[in-house]
């Protein structure tokens, strides 16, 4: 990803990096947004990265990542998997998702529009840059836009409940056999529009991905 905007080999730290993301009007430039908008949080040191679709209109108002109603949701899905509360939570995951800026409304003004993949190629650099400076041990991709950055190919029902190596392989535990880092934990998404939990078979499939999450965030850290 070479732009204006993007820093040098020079100065490739993760503030210079944050920087230049919030000055990118890529996705402007190309008419897919009339304003550019970045959201995303963390600082270095941490190991554990979440990566979702993209903002909706309320991060898109605090500059602050998964800040509504589905964020609420998400905080209690990692409270029962071992973190001690939100604050906790963004303490040590720095999250960022697939576009950083609110794609807008749908059509019908139903829900939040799902960036098309162009957008999603424009915005790739961003992600890639931070997963080489954070170089995490932990990812956690939510929903099926992320899932198909990591995982290509696979489906939600396929892969919640289940760990991942980098290169796609089951993973039953960390530190049990050599695995390719990071290692991947999906999820489903949180959003209240997704049907995809509706279904009690998906509900125990969340609750065994958050069962294996508490050891994995010590885990994390320990590298």
């Amino acid at each position: 990803m070479a732009d204006a905007d993007q820093p040098g080999s020079g100065e490739t730290t993760l503030q210079s990096v944050q920087e230049a993301q919030r000055r990118c009007t890529r996705c402007v430039d190309a008419g897919y947004l009339a304003t550019s908008n970045p959201v995303f949080s963390g600082h270095v040191g941490q190991r554990i990265l979440l990566v979702g679709q993209a903002p909706g209109p309320v991060e898109n108002d605090s500059t602050r990542p998964f800040a509504g109603r589905a964020g609420r949701q998400l905080m209690r899905w990692f409270e029962r998997g071992g973190f001690a509360g939100e604050a906790d939570v963004r303490r040590r995951v720095y999250m960022t998702s697939m576009t950083t800026c609110f794609p807008g409304r749908t059509v019908d003004g139903r829900g939040d529009r799902r960036p098309s993949s162009r957008e999603v190629a424009l915005c790739s650099g961003w992600l890639d840059t931070i997963l080489g400076l954070l170089a995490p041990r932990l990812v956690m991709p939510i929903g099926s836009l992320a899932l198909a950055r990591f995982l290509p190919g696979r489906r939600l029902d396929d892969v919640v409940g289940r760990l991942f190596d980098a290169s796609g392989a089951v993973v039953e535990a960390p530190g049990v056999v050599p695995v390719v880092l990071p290692l991947l934990l999906p999820l489903p998404h949180p959003s209240g529009q997704s049907r995809w939990l509706n279904d009690p078979a998906r509900v125990r499939q969340l609750d065994s991905a958050l069962s294996r999450l508490a050891p994995l965030i010590g885990w994390s850290e320990s590298g």
